[in-house]
């Protein structure tokens, strides 16, 4: 893996992003077995969220150990609902960045409570609580290196129930398309609502937006977009054993074969290293930065100093990895 915790793949394509320090192991087949224990999952997410029976979205972030919700990279205003919209379908509110206040996005905050069914019973709900830290700064991250996306296909994965970055691609930058992706089907029903509105209100600048159901241990799911995207990213989306094997083959195999993928996302114990050597046993390229923004970097600092009550670096702070198909030897 190459590692530049000080640098910044600040180059005009993403994959243009190296470092001198180069370490890849030798290429190999990916893993052929990508755990599905699902069940072993949704009681994970059911210890950690659940405590009773239905829970409201605002409540389930009370009592969510994320006590570190948000770096204030982003406005939160509330805006009215459509007419069309019936009481439970829950509030409409305009993200806008704070650091480039020309772009904002609607976005649906919540479709009412949360049903233990629901849990039990779909594709990891961690996406369907709230906007992650990881996902607030890759969104940033893309507003400000724009000009990266121009003319490519983008796909995000395990985008939950707002997709912000993507979704913040389709209003910023002059894209082919934008797909909008994650493998729970209530977060990608409340995804197909955030995309209309959006596209009522004239925001988006790419005329290519869609979403869809993707999860990473479907075999038809994946092989349906094999080889589509330019860029492919995902925000803190590493934590579960049971789908990392199964989140590296999907990168792989969706990307084109000079694309680049942007993974997001806290070292949370070993969970980013052992991500990490499953894309080098995949036969990717790994890029790691730790300081790839200034801004970012120094709210960082700034979190570690005074918030250490509530932001854990190790939990709190997306480090950023690129990854690309490493060059066949005769094409070098």
């Amino acid at each position: 893996m190459e590692s530049n915790p000080t640098g910044s793949p600040g180059m005009n394509k993403f994959k243009d992003a190296r470092s001198p320090e180069t370490h890849v192991n030798k290429r190999q087949a990916p893993d052929s077995h990508c755990g599905t224990d699902a069940a072993r999952a949704r009681w994970t997410i059911l210890r950690q969220v659940l405590r009773q029976k239905q829970l409201d979205n605002v409540n389930v972030q009370s009592v969510s150990v994320r006590r570190f919700s948000s770096f204030n990279l982003f406005s939160r205003a509330e805006v009215p609902s459509l007419e069309s919209d019936g009481p439970s379908d829950g509030r409409w509110i305009e993200y806008r960045s704070a650091c480039f206040p020309q772009y904002s996005a609607l976005i649906r905050d919540s479709q009412g409570p949360i049903k233990m069914e629901e849990v039990l019973n779909s594709f990891d709900n961690t996406g369907n609580v709230c906007v992650w830290p990881s996902e607030e700064v890759m969104t940033y991250y893309c507003l400000k290196n724009r000009h990266m996306f121009m003319g490519s296909s983008v796909c995000e994965l395990g985008g939950g129930m707002t997709c912000l970055a993507g979704l913040m691609i389709a209003v910023c930058a002059d894209v082919k398309e934008v797909l909008l992706s994650d493998g729970n089907e209530k977060a990608i029903e409340n995804v197909r609502g955030v995309i209309e509105r959006n596209r009522q209100a004239g925001m988006f600048t790419c005329t290519n937006v869609s979403s869809r159901v993707v999860r990473w241990d479907s075999e038809r799911d994946v092989a349906a977009m094999e080889g589509r995207f330019d860029v492919v990213m995902c925000a803190d989306c590493l934590f579960l054993d049971q789908y990392r094997a199964c989140l590296v083959d999907a990168l792989r195999r969706l990307l084109r074969p000079d694309g680049t993928a942007l993974v997001f996302a806290p070292t949370r114990g070993d969970t980013l290293t052992e991500f990490c050597r499953l894309a080098e046993r995949a036969g990717l390229l790994v890029c790691r930065y730790d300081n790839y923004d200034s801004i970012i970097w120094d709210l960082h600092i700034k979190m570690k100093r005074e918030g250490k009550e509530a932001y854990d670096e190790n939990i709190h702070y997306p480090v950023l990895l690129t990854l690309t198909h490493i060059p066949s030897p005769h094409l070098l």
